[in-house]
């Protein structure tokens, strides 16, 4: 078997149509958008409102002008949390997350915590992974500026509340911000629909480029600027555009778009096929996050007792296997997944931990490999386990 790819929630390849839409920026429409006193700039900047019109679309955003292009995920992150702390600070000083976001929310968190004097409240999930709306309403205080949610989360692939949570921070003037990055692709996302006020999402995770992402940010918000310098994305945040790198986001989330219901069906196909065939080859096994209503189309997330997940990935790539144990921003650090510990499982069991993540390209076959050489590892792998010895007896 050739390389099975199952890290699609950490990346994925990118769209021949996405690369193609790219190439003109680097060869025809090579001009600075903020160069108007020319044709070659003037194209380019035609060019810029196009591509800003059709992520604004696909989103469902009202205005073209409330989506700002940024460098990644993770940068339209710690724009959202600090520049509505910098912005609203007269206002109040406490922000209310949970326990389960990106490190992009949770280290921006932090920052503000020791450095600037912000409170945070980091709110508690079930054991599924669920936020409820009922504790975000309770974590508001007259000080509360800011509530930061992700839409799905990366690990376990749990769909949050975002639509009741929207309501609960309207109903008390408080701004609302999701994370959405894991989700686009995989759910629907309409700002508008949702009632959301500010929106993350990274082109990398739907087939665009690396190193290009978004903030829709809803007109009225008040928010600091992210980079200081010229007047692009309104002066916001300044750096010359990336359009090559924004057009092949703009077709990539504009096919996400369109194939979503299609992607969708098959995704889970793929993750239900997985899910059984783990649980009936492997015992001792335990699926985080919801069995199926909640779940991302295309995550599958499982601890395995008596075994440590770096060992499992490590036999996996022998195989030509490509999984992850959690967050690809948390890959160098050995302490188990902050997402596990948060749901409830003790170290020893969310230290086996493995991530598989399916996308539109799976193949049933690919399923049926994995499903075939992850047994005899975990088995393996167990027979080296003093703990295992015991449950053997």
């Amino acid at each position: 078997m050739n390389s099975v790819y199952m890290d699609n929630n950490a990346t994925t390849a990118l769209k021949k149509e996405a690369l193609d839409a790219m190439l003109p920026y680097y060869t025809d429409i090579y001009g600075n958008a903020s160069s108007k006193f020319y044709r070659v700039g003037r194209d380019a900047e035609q060019a810029l409102y196009k591509l800003r019109e059709s992520v604004a679309k696909s989103i469902g955003a009202e205005y073209v002008n409330e989506v700002y292009f940024t460098g990644s995920g993770c940068e339209a992150d710690n724009w959202a949390i600090k520049g509505i702390a910098f912005a609203n600070k007269k206002k109040g000083n406490h922000i209310i997350t949970t326990k389960i976001e990106h490190h992009a929310i949770l280290n921006a968190c932090e920052y503000l915590e020791k450095k600037h004097g912000f409170e945070v409240t980091y709110l508690d999930v079930d054991e599924y992974g669920f936020v409820s709306p009922e504790a975000v309403e309770e974590a508001i205080t007259d000080q509360t500026i800011l509530i930061s949610i992700m839409m799905a989360n990366n690990e376990i692939g749990t769909v949050e509340p975002i639509k009741e949570i929207a309501e609960v921070a309207k109903k008390h003037k408080v701004i609302f911000h999701t994370d959405a990055v894991q989700a686009i692709g995989h759910i629907k996302v309409d700002v508008k629909e949702l009632g959301v006020d500010m929106l993350s999402l990274s082109g990398h995770k739907f087939h665009g480029p690396k190193g290009v992402g978004a903030l829709y940010i809803r007109n009225g918000v008040r928010i600091d600027n992210l980079i200081h310098g010229g007047g692009q994305e309104r002066g916001k945040r300044a750096a010359t555009e990336n359009l090559a790198g924004i057009a092949g986001m703009a077709k990539a989330l504009e096919i996400a778009v369109e194939n979503l219901d299609k992607n969708m069906a098959h995704c889970k196909k793929m993750r239900d096929a997985l899910i059984d065939g783990i649980k009936k080859n492997i015992p001792y096994c335990r699926l985080n996050g919801p069995e199926d209503e909640g779940r991302l189309c295309n995550n599958v997330n499982f601890s395995f007792q008596y075994v440590e997940g770096e060992s499992i990935l490590m036999m996996l790539d022998m195989k030509n296997v490509a999984a992850s144990s959690g967050s690809a921003c948390a890959s160098g650090s050995l302490d188990p997944s902050h997402v596990l510990l948060a749901i409830g499982l003790p170290h020893e069991i969310a230290h086996g931990s493995l991530r598989l993540s399916v996308g539109e390209d799976t193949t049933q076959e690919e399923v049926d490999y994995v499903i075939e050489v992850l047994p005899p590892i975990i088995q393996r792998l167990r027979e080296m386990s003093p703990l295992y010895e015991g449950v053997e007896k």
